[in-house]
């Protein structure tokens, strides 16, 4: 089959690879119709995890099952499915906590729990930038989806970004009525908001730079706050009269930067800690990595951030972190997008064939105006 390698920083290119197969009883070969480029995936096309070369990359991904092994029993071949990007056995303690980004026996690199598809240090597993992916554990990671084509742009986001986004309000303690600042106007960033507004926020700001992606946010009912304008802090504190916001989401990043470009990382958790108000919530699912080498400062390159903890204690700040348990969201936002309610496809930008995924990649990465969410088709829609 034809999958998405990489091959080394800035280099990713479209190759022939082993067509996967059913290596236990639970497993699904799932045919994939759409995945995505996300913005995670970057931090390795850009050198800057620990992803040997020849991964096939790819998290977000959706399809058709084409085989089960003879342990599946939910899922058939033939279903229509969202992959999250969480492998999860679902008999671990973490999993039945329905702590699935963390389980406990799908990884077996050492110190880490949780696995992935196709990302550095979340397992041996291969990624669905391809025109197929093996799942583990089907029957319980799986989610199925309406039948046909509809929404296919919308279901594509279940995989992560868009359970992701819900999260970071999940984490934050938003509730309705809340005044939300979003720092990152990326994929995760802007389905935060989507997923604030859904949730009855009264404001919602969201932070970025970019003007397509600012102009995105202002489209879904969000307030764009340009931070090359403006300290980004002052700027939300005047719009709610010295309040500040009620809690905030951190969906940026260990690779945080200025106007300018340079690099901070500690920049966004100040930034927020400084933006909520006393008491209020942040919710980070920007990524920070143990390990940086090419960090800004010696602290970040051993993973050690140091943000403004003095005043977050201060200001009985409280703050939430680490990977979406995709599971605990996925349902509930399907049936939000079959409803009409949610429509996290707002984001989709480019639809490209898996061929143009190198393209994709580089665009992306340049954050070339209006490249805000990449979608590779690796096979064709069935009717």
């Amino acid at each position: 089959m034809k999958a998405v390698v990489f091959k080394g920083p800035f280099e990713v290119s479209v190759e022939e690879v082993p067509d996967p197969r059913l290596e236990a009883p639970g497993d699904a070969v799932v045919r994939i119709t759409t995945t995505n480029i996300c913005g995670s995936d970057l931090h390795m096309y850009e050198g800057r995890t620990p992803v040997e070369e020849g991964k096939v990359l790819g998290h977000e991904n959706m399809g058709v099952v084409e085989e089960t092994g003879p342990g599946v029993t939910r899922i058939e071949p033939g279903d229509r499915v969202s992959v999250p990007f969480n492998i999860a056995c679902g008999s671990c303690r973490n999993c039945v906590e329905g702590l699935t980004a963390f389980c406990l026996r799908t990884n077996p690199t050492e110190g880490v729990d949780g696995a992935a598809y196709g990302y550095a240090n979340m397992g041996p597993y291969r990624g669905g930038q391809a025109e197929y992916l093996r799942v583990p554990h089907a029957d319980f990671n799986l989610l199925e989806l309406p039948a046909g084509t509809e929404h296919e742009n919308d279901f594509t986001m279940l995989s992560d970004v868009f359970p992701t986004g819900w999260h970071g309000t999940e984490l934050a303690g938003m509730r309705p009525g809340d005044t939300v600042a979003v720092f990152g106007a990326g994929p995760v960033g802007l389905l935060a908001a989507h997923s604030a507004v859904i949730r009855g926020a009264a404001r919602v700001f969201v932070v970025d730079q970019e003007p397509d992606r600012l102009a995105l946010a202002e489209r879904i009912g969000a307030e764009p706050v340009d931070f090359s304008a403006a300290d980004p802090v002052e700027q939300i504190t005047d719009a709610t009269h010295g309040a500040g916001a009620d809690c905030g989401v951190e969906a940026v990043g260990y690779q945080a930067h200025d106007p300018t470009g340079r690099e901070h990382p500690e920049l966004v958790l100040d930034q927020l800690v400084g933006a909520v108000r006393t008491a209020g919530g942040i919710g980070v699912v920007g990524v920070y990595v143990p390990e940086d080498p090419e960090a800004a400062t010696d602290g970040a390159k051993e993973g050690r951030i140091g943000f403004d903890y003095g005043t977050f204690f201060t200001k009985g700040q409280r703050m939430g972190t680490g990977q979406c348990p995709v599971k605990r969201y996925n349902a509930r936002l399907r049936d939000l997008i079959t409803a009409g309610r949610a429509e996290p496809s707002f984001l989709v930008s480019h639809e490209l064939p898996l061929a143009e995924a190198p393209r994709g990649y580089r665009c992306f990465d340049h954050r070339d105006d209006g490249w805000t969410k990449v979608l590779l088709r690796p096979t064709a829609l069935a009717a």
